[in-house]
This record gives structure tokens, sequence and C-alpha cells, in this order.
């Protein structure tokens, strides 16, 4: 098994059996021309440096319409597990190591969306990927809306409210938002559109 492999079939999230985790999507704004440099350097130290500590290293992305964003997502089996393999990696030998060169990459990172969900990495062989950020008037009318367009493989997630208990990270907060991968019908409330390349290792 790899990454979120195990996480990407199965029932509808809303349906019993479906393993929900607490899932990070962050998307990092880079300096010009260093994204490759942060992707080669993501692929042979950071996915492998944050399976070992426990996280659930999910898809790495570049953004089609941005050629300085770096998008990536990884899960945790709930809050508490979060704080403890952010503290594992981040005081581990690993990101000692490499984080410089990391950060020399990067102009912001702290757009983070802290969610609820099953994951997501793209199936074998996908050469673009949208998902869809969704800030919903209203709960109920969500579930709706789901019920009739969104299905298991559309990987649906909802923001996590639980206090982020790991702050040397920050996470975005005060909205409600939806998060889902896959064409489908628009809703009727405020979306952004992320058209997504899969990163290769």
């Amino acid at each position: 098994m790899n990454d979120f492999d195990f996480l990407d079939h199965g029932p509808h999230p809303h349906r019993a059996g479906r393993r929900v985790m607490i899932v990070e999507l962050r998307q990092y704004t880079l300096r010009p021309g260093d994204r490759e440099t942060l992707i080669e350097l993501f692929e042979r130290e950071f996915v492998t440096g944050q399976q070992a500590v426990g996280i659930t290293v999910g898809g790495r992305f570049r953004d089609l319409d941005d050629p300085d964003r770096f998008v990536w997502l990884r899960a945790f089996p709930d809050m508490a597990r979060r704080r403890r393999a952010l503290e594992a990696f981040y005081t581990g030998p690993v990101w000692r190591k490499h984080r410089d060169a990391a950060n020399a990459t990067m102009v912001d990172s702290d757009d983070v969306l802290l969610l609820r969900g099953p994951g997501f990495a793209p199936p074998p062989g996908s050469h673009e990927v949208v998902a869809t950020l969704c800030l919903p008037s209203g709960a109920a009318a969500f579930d709706a809306y789901a019920a009739r367009h969104l299905g298991p493989d559309h990987a649906l997630h909802r923001t996590e409210h639980a206090e982020n208990d790991y702050p040397r990270l920050p996470v975005r907060t005060g909205q409600d938002v939806r998060l889902w991968f896959g064409p489908a019908e628009p809703p009727p409330w405020p979306v952004r559109r992320l058209r997504l390349e899969p990163v290769t290792a």
C-alpha cells in the first residue's frame, strides 16, 4: 500500500465503513522557479520521513494555473496523534537536516486547511485532478447537494473545527469549508477550483 491508496475506494464518506481521518490540505507559494527544487527534496526526503513517524502522506500536486504553487495532503488518525506525529517530525533528524533548503524555496506555507475526511491520492496514471473548495450556506443545504451530486470517488472533506493543538504550524480558521476531488455539478455557493497535476516520485 502506498500513500492514501487504501482510502480511495469504498463507501461514501457519510456511510458506515469509510475511514475518516484528520487531513491537512497544504498550499505553498514558492519562490519563482523553485517548485521543482522543492518537489525533488520532498519526494526524496519528506515522504518517507513523515511516514516513519506515523503521518500518511497523500497526493502531491503542481498547481496547473500557478507555476509557483505546490499543493499536498497528509492525514492522521485523530488530533492527538496528529500532534505527536508533527512534534516527532519537526524535531526529528530529517526536518532538521533539510529544513533550511525547504524553507529557502518558500514565500508562504501557512495556507492550510484542517479537514475531516477520507484523504485522497490520485488514481495511477492521472494527469490532471480537479479539486473544489466550497463555502456552503449551511450544512443541511450542502448535505442535500452532496447526496445528489457527489459519490464515493469524490473523497468529500469538511472543516475540522477542533483547536489546532500544534500552533507552530498555523491553519486557516473561521470558515466552514467543503473539499472534494473530481468533476461535479457546480454548487450554488462560492467555490474555488484547483487544477492539479499529480507529482510522481
